[in-house]
């Protein structure tokens, strides 16, 4: 039942995360991955525009088809799907601070700033971050692989939510460990952690990936065309997306504020004096 209960504990530290922002005015975070997402969108979206096209007629052009989309795949998922873990190294500096500053709140912890201290908590989230990547990758594209042998469309087998459940998994890893760290859990001790609390990471990584990857279309945004004859359905079409920005500009900063609050719902962080 541990799993079952940590996804419950996720998944509830989100809603709560939502009120914990609000009643701390922290929104001005999101600004910095708010300025982020345009860019992450409009690579990906040209990369998608982009389909390999083979003529398979014999087995070397069957080599070729699956190569071919073995790296059409792997641009889709590195800036489509992965550029989530480039927003959590870019931020990494913005996250460390967010995530103490959550638990002085919820706990009255207190992190002296230390810049030698700071160093080394930003390498330990980049060291964390690209392995889960490289985990994530070799995982999912060795499901891909086993099915483009069988199978042109991988998306429509059941095994694409396999992948995003691992995905979700690696994305919660991420974010927890900025908490583990301070808990002064060894690199290996976060590991085996992460794997007893799965489900915390899951729900985790889960309300992350739902915010960041929603249908948001930048050329709406930077496009506006608005003509008199459909100005309501214009507007209309221009503030949804605009929604949708914030949506995405909000997925690592709560994220991290529903890491910190479930971890201390968990463990509780607060230290002796």
């Amino acid at each position: 039942m541990t799993f079952f209960n940590d996804l419950l504990l996720g998944f509830k530290s989100f809603w709560k995360a939502m009120k914990f922002i609000r009643d701390h005015q922290l929104y001005w975070f999101m600004l910095i991955p708010a300025a982020l997402m345009p860019g992450i969108y409009v690579l990906g979206a040209y990369v998608l525009k982009r389909p390999v096209e083979t003529d398979v007629h014999s087995v070397n052009d069957i080599v070729w088809f699956i190569l071919g989309q073995l790296f059409q795949i792997s641009l889709a998922l590195l800036f489509m799907k992965f550029t989530k873990y480039l927003v959590v190294i870019l931020l990494s500096p913005l996250l460390t601070h967010l995530s103490e500053r959550t638990e002085h709140i919820l706990t009255g912890n207190v992190y002296p700033f230390d810049f030698n201290q700071f160093v080394r908590d930003v390498k330990r989230a980049l060291r964390i971050t690209f392995r889960n990547f490289l985990w994530h990758y070799t995982l999912v594209m060795s499901f891909v692989l086993l099915v483009l042998l069988v199978w042109q469309e991988y998306k429509e087998l059941p095994i694409s939510i396999m992948t995003l459940v691992i995905g979700f998994y690696y994305y919660g890893f991420s974010f927890v460990d900025y908490i583990n760290e301070r808990r002064k859990l060894t690199v290996e001790q976060s590991i085996q952690f992460m794997r007893k609390h799965r489900g915390l990471a899951i729900s985790i990584g889960a309300g992350y990936s739902l915010l960041i990857l929603l249908p948001l279309n930048t050329d709406v945004v930077f496009g506006l065309n608005i003509t008199k004859e459909g100005f309501l359905a214009g507007l209309g079409q221009f503030l949804f997306h605009i929604f949708l920005w914030i949506c995405a500009a909000a997925a690592p900063v709560i994220a991290i504020v529903a890491a910190t609050i479930a971890m201390n719902d968990l463990v509780k962080l607060k230290r002796k004096q």
